[in-house]
């Protein structure tokens, strides 16, 4: 296979000496060996998606190695100086337990503390909702979290916090990679001032135990925490790190630790992929709590943001949540525990995302408020709550299990969330119901609304152009008809524009363009298709809706549901 000039041409920048031998040798290996791998190692800069900047580890460009990191570090270094000018400038940061986050971590320390800003760097790996209440707690202007989520273990990655505690938004994102783009490798300084590096650890621990203790815990009894039966899997990450203590701080003192999962391990021995929206990967927990007779489950991803949840149904039978249904529990629970106590006056929200449950819309209805819709990604509800401070943030969350209680940590905080849940599930069982129970009572009052993803994987540069024709395929030759239903509106996030298929007319979405299709079936029936901004995916979301008038008829109602969206899959023919 024949290089590309061009591509040739950004691989012999990296066999100049401001690269290390190592990362030049591992180039010429690739160069003699594996042409293909090493297209993939150059075609692109990694870019900053909705979670930040997120790729494999190795040499090369759009790889996550030393250099890529340095670059953007260095880039961060001189916007943070522009933007806080006279300012004394200091950042935090936090790693995972993923391959390479401590020595990727102590890289980015460095590059920082060279330009001579003070780094917080904490000593061990640390969950990401930690970082995020780090920053504000510790007063910095930014943060960093080394961490790929619940990617493979092949994979890592890069996020950027700002002085709020959220993630990087516009302006602020677009100014930041213009900046990176224009430095050269050799404009990286390495040269680490030690003393501006202090280490930090349980201190901030003790702090965010007694945030989360404020924030998730509410009139249960101590007797109702001492007798909920729970199995907690961190799937080798973070969370061990805190939500153990945070459990036998709240008082549940009924927890048992799925003891192979329990030691962190970048290379997730025990499951295919530690993503707690996969079945498989909760798979363990759910057999040890078959074994206990719990009550509930909960499991982690590597750096604690998000979780996932199985509880008993009907029948006994320990039963998988998805994001959305544990995003309207907690939400349920938040709203009608600020109505007990008389803090509800119509100036709170609740928020949530464009791909999740419009479930989300009725609860707000129901208790006079309003739920705020971003793009997906917790960026955009920490944005919120910077962009409206006359308004009080309750709680909110998206479909890809991530939820967030207040606004001390200003992203998605499955620490807090799991604690908030325990409650939920302790006040469900001293009354004689569940979990499961409760969420039936919620589609009883307002509607059963039955989720479904489908998420394809298309790798490479290959994969990058397929995805790029699927998404104009649906754009130019919107469908007019799904399932028997006709098509009644077109959202396009990418032009801002909302077209009314039956009338023609067309309105302005104000939010900002992002690569999102919407189609609204007459039925209420919702699609969503969206490229991943971290990961080489295409994911289609799809929500079907109906009433239930009683819990007994659950069962029939979800089959009908079940059946519609599978007419509707087999119909797209998604592969």
């Amino acid at each position: 296979m024949e290089i590309e000039k061009a591509l040739l041409d950004k691989v012999n920048v990296w066999l100049t000496p401001a690269f290390d031998s190592e990362t030049q040798a591992a180039i010429k290996q690739l160069m003699e060996t594996s042409p293909k791998e090493l297209e993939d190692a150059f075609y692109r800069n990694l870019e900053f998606g909705t979670g930040g900047m997120r790729g494999v580890m190795g040499a090369g460009t759009n790889r996550i190695n030393k250099y890529t990191l340095g670059k953007a570090t260095q880039g961060l270094s001189d916007y943070l100086k522009t933007s806080f000018p006279g300012q004394e400038l200091k950042v935090a940061i936090a790693y995972d337990c993923r391959n390479n986050s401590d020595t990727l971590a102590k890289v980015v320390a460095d590059v920082f503390s060279a330009n001579g800003i003070k780094v917080y760097l904490f000593s061990e790996l640390r969950p990401t909702p930690e970082l995020s209440f780090a920053v504000r707690h510790l007063g910095c202007q930014a943060g960093i979290v080394l961490t790929a989520s619940h990617n493979p273990p092949e994979y890592n990655g890069y996020k950027v916090y700002w002085a709020d505690g959220g993630q990087l938004v516009p302006p602020q994102d677009k100014e930041l990679i213009q900046v990176i783009e224009a430095l050269e490798y050799s404009a990286i300084n390495f040269d680490a001032k030690p003393e501006l590096i202090e280490y930090i650890g349980e201190e901030i621990d003790k702090e965010f135990i007694k945030m989360s203790l404020v924030n998730a815990t509410f009139s249960t009894s101590a007797e109702a925490r001492k007798n909920l039966k729970i199995v907690y899997t961190p799937l080798h990450g973070t969370s061990v790190k805190l939500i153990p203590d945070l459990l036998e701080n709240a008082g549940y003192s009924n927890v048992t630790i799925v003891a192979e999962q329990a030691v962190p391990n970048g290379n997730f021995p025990t499951v295919k992929s530690p993503n707690p929206e996969e079945p498989e990967a909760l798979k363990m927990a759910v057999e040890l709590a078959d074994q206990l007779n719990a009550d509930v489950v909960i499991g982690t991803d590597p750096d604690a943001d998000r979780l996932g949840v199985a509880v008993r149904n009907g029948n006994g039978i320990m039963t998988l949540l998805n994001g959305n249904q544990t995003m309207v529990l907690m939400t349920e629970f938040l709203l009608s525990e600020w109505k007990k106590k008389g803090k509800l006056d119509g100036k709170q929200f609740i928020a949530s995302t464009i791909v999740s449950t419009p479930m989300m819309h009725e609860l707000a209805s129901a208790y006079d408020l309003e739920c705020k819709v971003g793009l997906t990604g917790f960026k955009w509800i920490a944005k919120m709550i910077v962009d409206f401070p006359e308004q009080e943030f309750i709680g909110g969350g998206e479909e890809s299990f991530g939820y967030m209680v207040g606004d001390s940590v200003r992203d998605k905080d499955a620490v807090t969330s799991t604690l908030l849940l325990c409650e939920i599930a302790a006040q469900a069982k001293a009354n004689a119901s569940s979990l499961f129970q409760e969420l039936l009572k919620l589609y009883v009052k307002y509607g059963f609304y039955k989720e479904y993803l489908i998420s394809l994987t298309k790798k490479g540069r290959d994969g990058a152009a397929e995805i790029k024709q699927m998404m104009l395929d649906m754009r130019e030759n919107p469908r007019k008809e799904i399932n028997g239903q006709r098509v009644l509106m077109v959202e396009d996030y990418q032009s801002s524009v909302a077209k009314n298929l039956l009338s023609g007319e067309e309105e302005q979405i104000n939010l900002p363009k992002s690569d999102v299709l919407i189609y609204y079936l007459e039925d209420g029936t919702k699609i969503c298709a969206r490229p991943s901004g971290t990961e080489p995916k295409i994911k289609f979301y799809f929500s079907v809706n109906d009433t239930l008038d009683d819990v007994k008829n659950f069962k029939r109602v979800e089959e009908a549901l079940d059946q519609k969206i599978k007419n509707i899959v087999e119909e797209l023919d998604l592969k």
